[in-house]
């Protein structure tokens, strides 16, 4: 693509922002305090969005159960949040690192530095889920203008095989695109017009968080708010899951060691062992059959 093409995108993330006018001739503290003002605002524009979320969530679900993967897809700072939120999964929940797969316009290289034009590269994202996606899984685009050519040639070919697809933007006038769900979370002009580093930045963070950590719920791979997908490798990990069983079980901290033993440092076994009173092979058992749910696993058992 040539270096001189210039393309005007007409989304709001690109308007003046008024609140902002002459931000340059205030104080440190005032810029700041008009930049948290706009901050502040995110979360609510994130929450009138939920349902949408939640659309994409059980679906991305239901992908997984059924042997497919998650795709993230996304360009510049879309991208890299999609990187991150990706790989903190894998150490957090103890997922198999194929189950979410982050794609980012311009490859590895661009998650510290931007690759000019990789964003305007079409077929490099279609090519992305063309090689790598089949039509089990869930894909979901990341652009906060609705419009980037990588994220929206990536959910074209993903539809064209098959795959469940959604976008997130901060554009609501994005109007027709290649998505089963369109999530689009209304943050307005940027401070800094056209930097969607910030607002946008910031809700595509916040989604992203909710959205991996509800399918990770979903998944069983906490139980009510633990984290017990872990297994204690080390000292570190093994003093945080005998926490977790004596959050979980109410019961002394050699009981929990002992427990955790027993179960091979497998945290998910030593709880539904100590939960139940049954032997930690009943307990991995049960667990093997229900996929790893703690409460289905109790439930199993109690009948």
């Amino acid at each position: 693509m040539g270096r001189d093409r210039a393309v005007r995108v007409d989304a709001p993330t690109e308007r003046n922002n008024p609140r902002t006018r002459n931000i340059d001739l205030l104080p440190t503290l005032d810029i700041l305090r008009v930049l948290n003002a706009e901050d502040q605002t995110v979360p609510v524009a994130v929450g009138r969005v939920l349902p949408e979320l939640a659309r994409a969530v059980d679906t991305a679900v239901s992908a997984l159960r059924s042997g497919g993967r998650v795709h993230y897809v996304g360009a510049g700072t879309s991208g890299r949040l999609a990187v991150l939120d990706a790989a903190e999964l894998i150490p957090t929940f103890n997922v198999p690192p194929d189950w979410v797969v982050a794609h980012q316009a311009g490859g590895p290289g661009a998650f510290l530095r931007a690759v000019e034009n990789a964003e305007d590269d079409a077929e490099s994202g279609a090519a992305a889920i063309r090689e790598q996606a089949t039509g089990a899984d869930f894909v979901l685009g990341l652009a906060a203008s609705g419009r980037t050519p990588y994220v929206l040639a990536a959910l074209e070919e993903a539809q064209r095989i098959g795959a469940r697809t959604a976008l997130v933007t901060s554009n609501p006038d994005v109007g027709a695109v290649p998505a089963d769900v369109v999530i689009a979370v209304d943050t307005g002009p940027e401070p800094i017009s056209g930097s969607t580093r910030m607002k946008a930045g910031t809700a595509q963070k916040l989604v992203l968080t909710s959205f991996s950590t509800a399918v990770m719920i979903r998944m069983g791979r906490t139980y009510s708010n633990l984290m017990v997908s872990m297994l204690a490798t080390n000292a570190k990990l093994r003093g945080r899951t005998i926490s977790i069983l004596q959050e979980a079980t109410n019961a002394p901290e050699d009981v929990c060691s002992a427990a955790l033993n027993a179960a091979d440092g497998d945290l998910k076994t030593a709880l539904v062992h100590l939960l139940t009173g049954v032997d930690v092979e009943r307990a991995a058992a049960a667990l093997a059959v229900t996929d790893g749910h703690v409460r289905d696993a109790l439930r199993a058992l109690a009948h």
